[in-house]
């Protein structure tokens, strides 16, 4: 794991979220951090990925896109798989759960590369390494009470990315 203000410390930010398809939690992540980032005119790539090849070129579910539409944000895009050369565009790549953490490091060479990867949540919660629920494999099936927690991570983010400039 890495300190999140030092790796937030450059003028262009590239960020990454990561999840098992891509459908759902991590394009509301991109999303909400496109919106924030155009907002507060920060400069930067903002993406999502998945590991799981079934979603590829599909779009986010409907309630991921009805949840962002309600709230002001595009949830867009289409699902695309993480590929290794992910490690050399993006500052900062954030991970959904336990299993996307592995899926990330298993494909990391370098401790530059593994430093890059942190759960979401601990932007939150320093050092908590809690999951972000996937909302077909949990208790919480909400899209709504997922997407708050999103909210309240990218806000984190942001500020984080605005207290270094």
């Amino acid at each position: 794991m890495c300190n999140l203000e030092h790796i937030l410390k450059s003028t262009a930010m590239n960020i990454l979220f990561v999840d098992l398809g891509n459908v759902c939690r991590s394009p509301m992540a991109e999303g909400l951090l496109k919106k924030k980032f155009d907002d507060h005119e920060i400069s930067g790539n903002v993406d999502s990925a998945g590991f799981e090849s079934f979603n590829i070129n599909e779009p986010p579910e409907k309630r991921a896109i009805n949840i962002g539409l309600k709230y002001g944000y595009t949830v867009g895009g289409l699902a695309r798989i993480f590929l290794k050369k992910d490690f050399d565009r993006f500052d900062k790549i954030f991970v959904m759960d336990s299993k996307n953490y592995r899926d990330v490091m298993d494909l990391a060479k370098t401790d530059t590369q593994r430093a890059k990867v942190d759960y979401l949540l601990n932007v939150l919660e320093p050092g908590s390494n809690k999951n972000v629920p996937d909302p077909h494999n949990s208790v919480v099936d909400n899209c709504e009470t997922i997407f708050h927690l999103l909210d309240k991570a990218t806000d984190k983010i942001i500020a984080s990315i605005k207290a270094e400039k």
